[in-house]
């Protein structure tokens, strides 16, 4: 069983209409426009991030808000809501179900409470700094998988993808020669769900944003994995992530200095 602080449960409270008006939104026709040439954003992405910004105000009075389609910043600062209100928007538009809203409280420096919500997939992925995880309730935690031949590992490809195609291609060749499998989901969030499940063993990429992973970050640390840089530091956002169990976590740094 759970046992959440009031304002973790209020979030809950919040999500559970979130996920409702996201599958409202489901089956209807979508509005889907171009931010960028590989990048979609749907009139879904603004109905939720809307709506939770105005709830949430009321659970941290005085947060800020760094929300994907109205974030200023790439860097959270103080006491701030890290949201995504459609990951993996591309999926959505085209009405694959591997889509999520990704919620995340940023204070003293670090996420101390994350909630990646999954509705279409019937799914909802909890965590609180020293509480743990859960998945629909249920405690939750990595793979025992101790060896990258043996690990199913999710990747992700920048919106840069033809620019970076050289980089992107050397990072998959190691992955594809050193693992079990690679996997490509097209949502971060679900992907680092997905580490802190024990579905995949380890997720890598390249580079990603804030609101993508910030809530998957703590599902993954509170579920018993780790979360570093690519080379084994201290994560930072907006640099390459690299998620584990823990047990594949030094071969997989070792791994990625290789050339691809």
């Amino acid at each position: 069983m759970m046992h959440l602080s009031e304002r973790a449960s209020r979030l809950l409270s919040v999500m559970d209409e979130s996920d409702a008006l996201f599958m409202r939104h489901w089956d209807r026709p979508r509005t889907v426009r171009h931010k960028g040439q590989r990048d979609l954003v749907t009139d879904t992405d603004f109905a939720i991030e809307a709506f939770l910004k105005e709830h949430l105000c009321d659970i941290v009075p005085g947060a800020s808000f760094m929300a994907e389609e109205s974030a200023s910043s790439l860097c959270p600062t103080d006491t701030c809501w890290i949201i995504d209100p459609v990951d993996g928007t591309t999926n959505f538009a085209h009405h694959f179900a591997d889509t999520a809203t990704s919620v995340a409280l940023w204070e003293n420096g670090r996420v101390v409470l994350g909630v990646v919500s999954a509705p279409v997939r019937g799914e909802r992925y909890v965590a609180e700094l020293g509480k743990g995880a859960w998945l629909n309730g249920n405690p939750m935690h990595t793979s025992s998988v101790a060896s990258c031949k043996d690990a199913l590992v999710a990747t992700g490809f920048p919106y840069s993808v033809h620019e970076d195609m050289d980089a992107v291609l050397r990072d998959m060749r190691i992955l594809l020669d050193t693992t079990v499998g690679v996997r490509r989901c097209g949502s971060a969030a679900l992907d680092m769900c997905f580490v802190a499940s024990g579905c995949f063993d380890a997720y890598f990429e390249g580079w990603i944003k804030p609101w993508d992973i910030a809530a998957g970050w703590l599902l993954v640390e509170e579920a018993g994995g780790k979360v570093t840089g690519r080379s084994g530091e201290n994560y930072e956002f907006n640099t390459p992530i690299l998620a584990s169990n823990g047990f594949v976590h030094d071969e997989m740094i070792r791994n990625l200095s290789l050339e691809g």
